[in-house]
């Protein structure tokens, strides 16, 4: 998958594992959120793409979050990156410039932790990853065959270090015994510096098995961030993210507003409307960058 094109078809064609659009947004084209600002009282971030490009902030999108909280607004940071723990992922938005409180940043991986059970964990995971949040036992998948039998459930958290010779040892465990599958990830793929990447929620597709996504726009995640604006009415937050089936749909079926990120993330150098005619998934607001 080397395109947005290709991204786009993808995810279409997952689409009735996706929840519903309930309404097209107006689609409207403003210059920067600052434009909006008098009517949400808070602002949930996507990472990649709307605040950076992989290790890479993106130009003036700190300064942007710098200037809504001084306006009061409440800041929010909800990302699908699940190849490493909150303290890891504090650590990272620091150095790109974006210190977040405890409450203002939830991941995918947060939700995923929450819905393992005791039982032994095959994990998929990057090598620098210590799991050590994990809260049952583990067991890293990696070239050995009979590890992936060994599992009594799979989760995925990275493709940092996957191959197709792993996801094929995968797919045939699975075959033989099927178990729980907890992808940490539900994205297909991540805009990076050198292009897109292949995500956890790709080797998803296909694998046999109770296997369950987490992430946007899938519920668990939005449930977590909710808890954190107690009295905040759902069309008073806004979701700023560069996926329309992650970032826009997941927004719209909670009943929040969404801002299309178009200049560094999925759909740079694109024009999109034709991908939001196409799907219907059209967001309220659209900017460059915020």
């Amino acid at each position: 998958m080397k395109t947005a094109a290709d991204a786009f078809d993808a995810y279409e064609a997952i689409r009735h594992l996706l929840p519903a659009m309930p309404a097209a947004g107006a689609g409207q084209d403003i210059g920067s959120i600052m434009d909006i600002a008098d009517g949400v009282d808070a602002f949930v971030f996507d990472a990649f793409g709307v605040l950076n490009v992989g290790d890479s902030p993106i130009p003036g999108a700190a300064e942007r979050v710098a200037q809504l909280r001084v306006r009061g607004k409440l800041i929010r940071v909800l990302s699908n990156a699940a190849s490493y723990d909150r303290a890891a992922a504090f650590a990272k938005f620091s150095r790109l410039g974006f210190p977040l409180a405890e409450d203002e940043l939830v991941t995918s991986r947060d939700a995923t932790l929450r819905a393992m059970d005791e039982r032994l964990w095959g994990v998929i995971a990057a090598p620098e990853d210590a799991l050590e949040d994990l809260p049952f036992p583990v067991l890293r998948l990696g070239e050995a065959a009979q590890a992936y039998d060994r599992a009594e459930g799979i989760l995925f958290l990275s493709t940092s270090d996957w191959s197709d010779h792993r996801q094929t040892l995968l797919q045939a465990s699975l075959g033989r015994q099927p178990r729980p599958v907890l992808i940490g990830n539900a994205d297909l793929v991540a805009p990076r510096e050198t292009g897109l990447t292949l995500e956890p929620g790709h080797y998803a597709r296909g694998l046999p098995g109770d296997v369950r996504l987490f992430g946007k726009p899938f519920p668990d995640v939005y449930d977590l961030v909710t808890a954190t604006l107690p009295g905040v009415p759902a069309d008073r937050i806004a979701m700023c993210g560069d996926s329309l089936h992650t970032d826009i749909l997941g927004a719209a079926a909670q009943g929040w507003r969404s801002v299309l990120v178009t200049a560094d993330g999925l759909f740079a150098g694109e024009k999109t409307g034709p991908y939001e005619q196409r799907s219907g998934i059209v967001p309220d607001w659209r900017v460059a960058r915020i």
